[in-house]
């Protein structure tokens, strides 16, 4: 038979779950000075630093 998970732990990852949906994956594309060409830069960025993110040179 299968363990019912505990209270504790179910609140632990609704937490988690709640803490995640202030992440986002930003990707930028960037332009190369010596070949002209094109290439991509992706981090993890919490939402409120994204503008800030994407003004970076």
């Amino acid at each position: 038979m299968a363990k019912a998970a505990s209270k504790n732990a179910k609140v632990k990852d609704l937490k988690a779950s709640a803490e995640a949906k202030n992440w986002t994956k930003v990707i930028k594309a960037v332009r190369s000075p010596k070949t002209g060409a094109y290439t991509f830069k992706e981090n993890i960025v919490h939402k409120e630093k994204i503008k800030e993110f994407l003004a970076q040179k």
